[in-house]
C-alpha cells in the first residue's frame, strides 16, 4: 500500500483525497477526503485574472491541506489545476504560492487529461451490472468535460460551461429569468454540439455524472434532508426524475435553496446553473441513444471522480 495525496482545485472548490494505493489489485482506500469552497474563478470569465480575494482563500486551504497531508505521513502529493487556472493571465501567482506551500509543483492539467483522470476515477467503481460503453460527464465550475470508453476512453472533450461561469455570465436573477436561463441554454446547448462532434456518445449505455453540482441534483431527487454521500455514490435514477429535481433547483430562490438540509452553503449560488447544465446534457445524451436505436432510462451517480484519479495516477509516479 502507498499512502498519497490527490489534490484538485477547480473553479469553485478545492479538494484533497489522502489514501492508500494499492497499484497491484487495482484499490484505493480512503484515509480522508474533504472539499473547501474557495471560488477560486471569481469574475476570471470576466477579467480574465483570479481576484486577490479568491487567492487568499485558496491558499488558506492549501495550508491546511499541506498540514494534514504532513500529519498523514503522504508518501507523494498530486497538485491539479483545471479550468480557471487554465484561463487565468496571473496563474503564476496562484502556481508560485501553492509551490511555496505544498513543496510540489501544481499541474495546469488540460481538459483533455482532466476527462481522463475523471473516467479512471468514475469507473474504477462500477461492477458489471452498468453496460459498457460508459459516458462520464464531470460537471465542473468552469467547465464540463464527457469523456466516453470502456476499459479505458475512447473520445473525450472538455466544455467552457460550468455551475460558476454560467452563473456569473447569465443567471443573475434570483430566481433566474426565463430570457437568462434561454441564453445559458443556447450557450450550453452550443457547447454540447462541439463536443458531439468528437464523442460518439450515441453509443452511451451507461450515463455516469460526477462532481457537487450532479451529486447535489442527486441529493435533491432522493429527498435527503442531510447529504450522505454513502446514499448519492452509486445512486441509479431515472434521467426523467434527475431532470425533474434539475428544474426544482434552477428555478428555486436562493433562500429556498439554502434552506435544504443536504446543500452545500458554497454551492447554494451556483446549483441552478449546474443543474441547468446536467439537465440539458442528460436530455441531448438521451435523444442521440434513442435515435441510434438504444435505450438510456437511467443515470447513475458517483462520488468517485477526478481525485481518485489523481491519488492513483501519484502512486504510479513513486
Amino acid at each position: 500500500m502507498t499512502r498519497v495525496a490527490g489534490i484538485d482545485c477547480g473553479t469553485n472548490s478545492i479538494r484533497l483525497l489522502i489514501a492508500d494505493v494499492d497499484l497491484e489489485a487495482g484499490t484505493l482506500t480512503d484515509v480522508t477526503r474533504q472539499m473547501t469552497v474557495v471560488r477560486l474563478g471569481q469574475g476570471v470569465d470576466r477579467t480574465g485574472e483570479f481576484a486577490a480575494e479568491a487567492l487568499e482563500r485558496t491558499f488558506a486551504a492549501t495550508d491546511d491541506y499541506a498540514a494534514q497531508c504532513r500529519e498523514a505521513g503522504v508518501q507523494a502529493i498530486r497538485f491539479v489545476a483545471t479550468s480557471a487556472t487554465r484561463d487565468a493571465r496571473n496563474r503564476d501567482v496562484f502556481l508560485d504560492g501553492v509551490r511555496e506551500r505544498l513543496g510540489v509543483t501544481p499541474e495546469v492539467i488540460t481538459g483533455d487529461e482532466e476527462a481522463r483522470l475523471s473516467f479512471r476515477g468514475a469507473t474504477s467503481v462500477l461492477d458489471a451490472s452498468h453496460d459498457a460503453p460508459y459516458l462520464v460527464v464531470d460537471l465542473g465550475g468552469g467547465s464540463t468535460e464527457v469523456v466516453l470508453g470502456t476499459a479505458e476512453p475512447d473520445a473525450a472533450h472538455s466544455m467552457d460551461v460550468g455551475c460558476v461561469r454560467m452563473t456569473e455570465r447569465h443567471l443573475v436573477s434570483d430566481p433566474p429569468e426565463p430570457d437568462e436561463i434561454a441564453a445559458a441554454t443556447a450557450d450550453i446547448h452550443e457547447a454540447i454540439d462541439v463536443a458531439f462532434e468528437g464523442v460518439p456518445i450515441e453509443r452511451t449505455r451507461t450515463l455516469v455524472g460526477l462532481a457537487g453540482s450532479i451529486t447535489t441534483v442527486t441529493a435533491h431527487a432522493l429527498g435527503l434532508h442531510a447529504y450522505d454521500r454513502d446514499r448519492i455514490n452509486g445512486a441509479v435514477l431515472p434521467i426523467d426524475l434527475a431532470i425533474q429535481a434539475c428544474d426544482e433547483l434552477l428555478h428555486s430562490s436562493r433562500d429556498s435553496r439554502a434552506a435544504m438540509g443536504f446543500m452545500h452553503p458554497g454551492r447554494v449560488d451556483v446549483i441552478g446553473a449546474g443543474a441547468l447544465v446536467w439537465r440539458t446534457l442528460m436530455g441531448r445524451v438521451r435523444e442521440a441513444v434513442h435515435a441510434a436505436g438504444g435505450e438510456l432510462p437511467h443515470v447513475v451517480t458517483s462520488e468517485h471522480d477526478i481525485l481518485d484519479g489523481i491519488a492513483f495516477s501519484a502512486a504510479e509516479r513513486l
